[in-house]
C-alpha cells in the first residue's frame, strides 16, 4: 500500500510539473488548463489554485451522476494544481520560440507519462475523467461525443475569460491520447478492470 500511494503521488507531481511546462510555453494548453488559465486571470488566484477550485466543482457534478471518488481523485484535485504552481515558480518565463516549443513537447510528452504513473496504483481517475466517464454512463452516449462536448465547452469558456489557445492546444489534442496509450503499455498498466 505504500509503494502504491508513493506511486501515485510520483505520478500526480510528475503530472502537475507537465501542466506547468505547457503553461509556462504560453503555446496553449489542453482545454480544462486554458479554463483554469482564464478563471486565474478573471479571479486572481493562481494558476493552480484555480485548477484545484475548477477540481472542486467538477466533484460535485458527481454527485447527481452517482459517481464515487477514489483516494487518487482526491489526492489529483489537491495535489496537481499545487505542483503545476511550484513548476511554474521554478521554471522562469522565456520569449525564444525554441525554448517554449520545448517547454510544449516535455509538458506534453511528460503529462503522458505521468497519467500512466498515476493510474497504475488503480486508486481512482482524476474529477475529469470521473465527470466526463459518469456522464456517458447516465446518458449512455459514445465517450468521444461526451468526452467532445465537455472539451469544447470548457475551451470556449477558458478562451472567453482570457485563457491561451494555441498551437499547443492542437498539439495537446493530437498527442496526448497515442501517448498515454504507449506508455499504458510500456509500465504495464491494465485500465480496463
Amino acid at each position: 500500500m505504500t509503494w502504491r500511494i508513493l506511486v501515485l503521488f510520483v505520478g500526480l507531481g510528475l503530472y502537475g510539473a507537465a501542466i506547468g511546462l505547457m503553461i509556462r510555453s504560453e503555446l496553449g494548453a489542453s482545454p480544462w488548463d486554458v479554463l483554469a488559465q482564464g478563471v486565474s486571470r478573471r479571479s486572481g488566484l493562481t494558476f493552480g489554485l484555480s485548477t484545484v477550485v475548477i477540481s472542486a466543482v467538477v466533484l460535485l457534478c458527481w454527485f447527481p451522476l452517482r459517481v464515487r471518488p477514489g483516494w487518487g481523485t482526491l489526492a489529483n484535485a489537491v495535489s496537481v494544481g499545487l505542483f503545476a504552481d511550484a513548476t511554474l515558480a521554478l521554471v522562469p518565463p522565456t520569449g525564444h520560440w525554441l525554448q517554449r516549443s520545448g517547454l510544449l513537447a516535455g509538458g506534453v510528452v511528460l503529462l503522458a507519462f505521468a497519467t500512466a504513473v498515476y493510474l497504475s496504483p488503480r486508486f481512482g481517475p482524476g474529477p475529469r475523467d470521473g465527470l466526463f466517464t459518469g456522464l456517458v454512463r447516465r446518458t449512455g452516449l459514445p465517450v468521444w461525443a461526451v468526452r467532445g462536448c465537455l472539451e469544447v465547452t470548457v475551451l470556449v469558456i477558458g478562451w472567453l475569460l482570457g485563457g491561451i489557445v494555441g498551437i499547443g492546444t492542437v498539439v495537446f489534442a493530437a498527442a496526448v491520447g497515442p501517448l498515454v496509450h504507449v506508455f499504458l503499455r510500456w509500465l504495464r498498466v491494465d485500465v480496463g478492470h
